[in-house]
């Protein structure tokens, strides 16, 4: 079939149903000024089971904010909580250091009654998001274990549009709960600490099943921008009888685009997907884990004129792996390299565990000196059992080197470091001000794993 182009699908967008709620209307598409409203939120995930949190707007995720790329942008955020300080951050753009929504940074805290206004040019283009970034700690109340999330999409300058339909879903699990969980390669569960756990899940804030599906035809070609929104945990999603082909990682272009069965999400990473819809039927796109699955975290996808039960099979094992997505690697010179290892003290009974960068925990941690312009490498040594998603703000990076796999051109601004593993990632000191470097599991940063890139 002919494929609509970016200009005819938007026009149509208005008319296409798609995943729980996350619309792209035709009129107003780009708006240089958005508002947002933080407020205490009921909302009902899942038949008669409903979830008091914080949204934005009253809505979970909250509003899809599209801009152009290089548009100045301003968006007017208003604290109607009690009692409670918040500040957004904007994650993956490339903005000034007043703009980025840390407090680590210097941002000042949007108090309880009052409003904050944040101006920057809208950049790089891509899949972005914007979420809380409070401390949190032991309260689930605040932060990401909120619903204070939602999509930052900058439209490139040049994009053929090449798909007939677009699905934005964000990845989310509720309920959050400390529990303790042993740590096999450290011993019994008294060597551990509190960690957290979860009772129910949601694509787009509706649990599997209820709510729209996403209305496919036969024969579209179907963009997902997939978020993993989730404060703790990662989620691999697959949709029986199609094979997603991976355009972007982050909301960056990959150098070899590839077509897989699996998409491994750790939280704060973003894919862009497109698939071939050529298996009529109707359909469960969801969490491979069976107990994720079951406590909500997918959406029926149908096709037009098809019924009956949604269909889940299980996917063939496909192990995630960046560097199918990378170029061979390139021999650089940099211009200073920064050796973290990462590790764990645990909590034991009843505590919880702090987490430590070469040793130390924030507000301690020594922090990366750099120069603007110059060249650095980052060797991430990971010597806990648990998965790390790494995240730089302000900066976009290379990952050269993922679990021993050489590469380049894969550009991130999230890298998923599995346990008892190393990566080395690199960039360019091109966004001067203090910038926050952080392990993106609110528990882990909560208690120890940040530092500041600071610029001499």
């Amino acid at each position: 079939m002919d494929h609509l182009s970016r200009g005819a699908f938007l026009t149509a967008a208005a008319a296409v149903p798609i995943a729980a709620g996350i619309t792209v209307p035709a009129a107003a598409q780009h708006r240089p000024h958005y508002a947002l409203t933080m407020n205490l939120q009921t909302s009902e995930i899942a038949p008669g089971h409903t979830i008091e949190t914080i949204a934005y707007n009253g809505t979970i995720p909250g509003p899809l904010i599209r801009v152009r790329e290089g548009e100045q942008v301003t968006i007017d955020v208003a604290n109607k909580l009690c009692g409670i300080d918040d500040i957004v951050h904007w994650h993956g753009l490339h903005v000034p250091v007043s703009a980025d929504g840390a407090h680590e940074e210097g941002d000042p805290m949007i108090e309880p009654g009052t409003n904050y206004r944040y101006t920057f040019v809208a950049k790089p283009a891509g899949t972005r998001w914007y979420h809380a970034h409070a401390i949190a700690k032991t309260d689930f109340n605040r932060s990401l274990y909120t619903g204070q999330f939602g999509f930052f999409y900058i439209e490139p300058k040049n994009d053929p549009g090449r798909y007939d339909q677009e699905a934005f879903i964000a990845l989310r699990q509720w309920e959050p709960s400390w529990v303790i969980l042993q740590d096999l390669r450290r011993g019994p569960p008294a060597d551990n600490g509190l960690e957290v756990n979860y009772m129910s899940a949601s694509f787009n804030g509706r649990a599997l099943g209820f709510g729209d599906p996403i209305r496919v035809r036969q024969g579209q070609r179907v963009l997902f921008r997939l978020l993993n929104a989730d404060a703790t945990m990662d989620a691999s999603i697959a949709l029986p009888g199609h094979r997603f082909t991976v355009l972007a990682l982050d909301g960056n272009p990959v150098p070899v685009p590839q077509t897989v069965d699996v998409l491994y999400l750790a939280p704060g990473e973003r894919i862009d997907a497109v698939v071939e819809m050529n298996a009529p039927g109707v359909w469960v796109f969801g969490a491979t884990q069976n107990a994720m699955r079951s406590m909500g975290m997918g959406v029926v996808v149908e096709y037009a004129g098809a019924s009956g039960d949604p269909v889940w099979q299980a996917p063939p094992p496909a192990p995630w792996d960046y560097a199918i997505f990378a170029r061979p690697p390139v021999v650089r010179d940099v211009d200073g390299i920064f050796p973290l290892t990462f590790d764990k003290v645990p909590g034991g009974r009843g505590g919880y565990n702090r987490w430590t960068i070469n040793g130390k925990s924030w507000p301690d941690t020594d922090h990366l000196v750099v120069q603007r312009g110059k060249r650095y490498r980052i060797v991430l040594d990971n010597q806990s059992g648990d998965m790390h998603p790494i995240h730089l703000h302000r900066h976009t990076f290379e990952v050269t080197n993922w679990t021993g796999k050489a590469m380049s051109g894969l550009m991130k601004d999230v890298v998923a470091l599995p346990g008892r593993k190393t990566a080395e990632i690199e960039f360019v000191a091109d966004n001067p001000g203090t910038s926050l470097f952080h392990c993106h599991m609110q528990d882990h940063q909560d208690f120890g794993f940040m530092t500041l890139v600071t610029y001499t």
